[in-house]
């Protein structure tokens, strides 16, 4: 980098882009152009306080809001997402991760000094799972509007399952790191629980059993949906006698409902837990797994299985 110069560096894999945002920034006073091709390069060796970071919304090497999380965490350098020009829902998301913004592709010379030009300001925080008493069933839209002061319904219809209106498996892999590195933090138990179905049942079906897990979780437990017949669960200050009994809730609420799948079985939830603090988990990746195995042993028996 050149004294007293800031640079633009773009995080892509794209030779097109990066060349156009090079020919853009050329004429820019006080910056140069870097070209990145892994977020992980700015993890690692984080740039100056001043730099800006373009991050390209079509990166195969990370999902670019995953990538934004990380970098908005190590940086003092205002970072934006490049996305299409129609894409709606971005900026809502963008701010979520913590980017100053977005900027539609392709990106001239303008864009780049409106957005040089911009007033540097503090990312914003990562949201704080809420306390409370009263049960709030659409909590979702709660944790949205808690962010933005209104519910933004395009960010809603991205981080949420359109069937059974808890989080989807984005949002889910975004807080299990943030939930995993929380509990390391301030040395506090977590646990993750997986618990689903071998069956296919009616939306309606499923909605009961969303409103279920609702009734028996607290306003601070992360709920999703994993894929089609499973769920993904984080329980915060939780060790594993705590997930077992809300486990068990929630197997007993589905049976006194009688809920049954399409042919009419009864539904059968297996359910399979894994906490820490524990010898064995020692990064992210650990707790999921050893919920995911235990959630398939359980399956052979419909039960709850507890990893050891």
């Amino acid at each position: 980098m050149g004294d007293g110069l800031r640079t633009v560096r773009l995080v892509s894999g794209d030779e097109s882009l990066a060349s156009a945002i090079k020919a853009a920034s050329s004429g820019l006073a006080g910056f140069e152009f870097a070209w990145v091709r892994q977020h992980q390069e700015l993890v690692t060796r984080p740039p100056v306080a001043g730099d800006v970071i373009l991050l390209d919304a079509r990166m195969t090497s990370a999902n670019v809001y995953e990538a934004c999380r990380q970098l908005v965490g190590k940086t003092r350098c205002r970072t934006y997402i490049v996305v299409e020009k129609d894409n709606r829902v971005a900026e809502g998301i963008a701010h979520f991760c913590g980017a100053t913004g977005t900027v539609a592709r392709p990106v001239s010379a303008a864009d780049l000094r409106k957005l040089l030009g911009a007033t540097d300001r503090a990312a914003p925080a990562l949201p704080q799972a809420g306390r409370g008493s009263e049960k709030d069933k659409h909590f979702p839209d709660a944790l949205l509007r808690d962010l933005s002061g209104s519910v933004d319904q395009h960010v809603v219809n991205v981080l949420v399952d359109p069937e059974t209106q808890l989080f989807n498996f984005a949002f889910l892999n975004y807080k299990l790191d943030e939930e995993f590195k929380r509990a390391q933090r301030f040395g506090m138990p977590l646990s993750c629980v997986m618990l689903g179905f071998e069956a296919e049942c009616s939306e309606s079906v499923l909605r009961e059993l969303a409103g279920i897990f609702l009734s028996a979780s607290r306003d601070t437990d992360v709920l999703g949906r994993f894929d089609v017949s499973s769920f993904l669960f984080f329980l915060p200050s939780t060790g594993p006698d705590g997930a077992q009994i809300m486990a068990k809730r929630v197997q007993d609420a589905a049976r006194q409902q009688g809920l049954r799948d399409l042919v009419g079985d009864p539904l059968s939830i297996a359910v399979g837990i894994s906490s820490m603090p524990h010898p064995k988990i020692t990064k992210r990746e650990d707790l999921f797994s050893r919920a995911r195995a235990a959630f398939v042993e359980a399956q052979k028996t419909g039960g709850v299985v507890t990893s050891a």
